[in-house]
């Protein structure tokens, strides 16, 4: 509905031109101004699509009063209406950009015609706004895409000049992962969700088909949002998600850092699915503990030595030490079977050592009076286990290469971590971590990549359809394939087809 306001001295007029308006059978909003001073206090405290006036009335005439708005009502069209035919009137009025110049006493079919035009024109305008502000937000996103994934943010900010890139709002990050194409398959806009828009959330980024970046303010608690997400997720979708928060952002710049941070976080639901939200020092955070069940432990540092990860050794040993430190109630005897079962793991794979190797570090082990002397001979041993490893030539994990190539094989269909994970006997958070290793890459954003590079190829190549190429990249809805490629390269699909350019570019 457009608002109008009429601007005329005279009574009878006003009454005139609104019966004539209530002919249009269009929906209006219709003021009223006595003289032009009326009227210019009128538009200055409220906002009218339309401004119908006279010319000739007291304290302020029309034309006076449409040379005091023109420039702080850019998109309010302005027409005249006056039984003064002076020339002069006229063309002050084109200089002002009046829509018409009507003259009195008003032709209704003259009348109607011009409002006509005015309407098709806002109406016109309007749809330019939208499409602009739609580009407008493509790009933020793009730009916003391209931080979190390590671009230097002073060429972005080159890329995007002009372009308002407040992203030093963004105080926390939240990480929502689901285990299967919960975005792509169900076509989720959480944007439309009243209950979750509610929450203070600043900004969406979808990475891909299982994985949603959302960016706070610093006036929202990031942890108690979590959970409520977690919870309006399960009960509006019925679904099962993962949540990691990220520590406090200090400058865009550090955006890259923190999704890492994000990525690591999320490791935990290996080890604890039964959580649905993981934060920084959740350790020593009696409401959020999480406890390392020995045997997830064991079988992980198996898995280490085994894809001779020395890094995830360490750091899995440390957990496993730092879970006995300060457990009095534990049985020594225990703690020193759990530690000398890993220690013959290490030692089965050190070249030239044998059991009576094995036999006298454990029989030390044992020996043992405190508990940093007993982790010593442990990471004595890890120490020799990484000399070996480095001596070896190693080409790679072969389990990486694998699913490098089932990727490359079958882009188009469903490609979860979990699934690839069993594809290669490998928990799925150390497959992610191995991946990520080897290649530079987390596996999904490697997946998305390998995906949007394919589906580029195509739109340059072919002349398949934009749903058919989704579908072949593994994008089942459509209107979610246009977003992913529009976030990844700048462009919708059909605008890189018609022009074969990035943003990128």
């Amino acid at each position: 509905m457009y608002r109008i306001l009429i601007v005329d001295d005279e009574r009878i007029e006003r009454n005139g031109i609104r019966f004539l308006l209530k002919k249009l059978n269009m929906e209006f909003d219709i003021d009223e101004a006595v003289n032009g001073l009326d009227a210019l206090e009128k538009i200055r405290q409220e906002d009218y699509d339309i401004l119908l006036t006279d010319v000739k009335m007291p304290f302020m005439d029309g034309i006076e009063l449409i040379d005091n708005v023109v420039n702080e009502k850019k998109k309010m069209r302005c027409v005249i209406f006056s039984g003064c035919n002076e020339f002069d009137y006229a063309k002050r009025a084109i200089r002002l950009g009046v829509v018409d110049y009507i003259l009195k006493p008003v032709d209704p079919k003259e009348f109607k015609e011009t409002l006509e035009k005015v309407v098709d024109e806002l109406e016109a305008a309007k749809a330019s706004d939208e499409l602009k502000n739609k580009s407008m937000e493509f790009l933020y996103e793009h730009a916003l895409y391209m931080l979190v994934n390590g671009e230097d943010i002073e060429s972005i900010r080159r890329e995007y000049n002009g372009l308002n890139l407040d992203f030093a709002r963004f105080k926390r990050i939240l990480l929502v992962e689901f285990n299967h194409d919960f975005f792509g398959r169900r076509d989720v806009d959480f944007k439309k969700n009243e209950k979750i828009m509610s929450l203070g959330i600043q900004r969406y980024l979808n990475l891909n088909q299982q994985q949603e970046l959302i960016f706070l303010g610093d006036e929202t608690d990031a942890v108690s949002t979590a959970q409520e997400l977690a919870r309006i997720i399960k009960s509006d979708y019925d679904e099962e998600c993962f949540i990691a928060v990220s520590s406090d952002i200090e400058k865009p710049e550090d955006m890259k850092q923190k999704v890492d941070e994000l990525d690591e976080l999320m490791d935990n639901k290996f080890y604890h699915p039964e959580i649905k939200v993981f934060y920084p020092n959740m350790e020593s955070d009696s409401s959020g503990m999480i406890q390392f069940d020995d045997d997830t432990l064991m079988k992980q540092m198996k898995q280490d030595i085994k894809m001779k990860d020395v890094d995830a050794l360490r750091e899995h040993f440390d957990k496993f030490c730092e879970k006995y430190r300060h457990k009095n109630e534990c049985s020594q005897i225990y703690i020193k079977f759990l530690y000398s079962n890993l220690l013959k793991d290490i030692y089965g794979s050190i070249d030239g050592t044998g059991e009576a190797d094995l036999n006298k570090d454990v029989e030390k082990m044992y020996m043992t009076t405190d508990f940093q002397s007993l982790t010593g001979l442990v990471e004595v041993a890890i120490d020799r286990l990484a000399a070996c490893f480095e001596d070896k030539s190693q080409t790679g994990h072969k389990e990486v290469e694998m699913v490098k190539q089932y990727i490359y094989r079958n882009y188009g269909s469903e490609l979860g971590i979990d699934m690839l994970a069993d594809m290669v006997y490998l928990a799925p958070s150390y497959l992610s971590t191995v991946f990520k290793k080897e290649t530079g890459q987390n596996l999904s954003k490697f997946i998305k990549s390998y995906r949007m590079e394919r589906a580029r190829d195509m739109l340059e190549n072919s002349m398949a359809k934009i749903v058919d190429i989704g579908a072949m990249c593994g994008y089942q809805n459509v209107s979610y394939f246009c977003s992913s490629f529009r976030e990844f390269y700048g462009v919708s699909p059909q605008k890189f087809r018609e022009s074969g350019v990035t943003g990128e570019e």
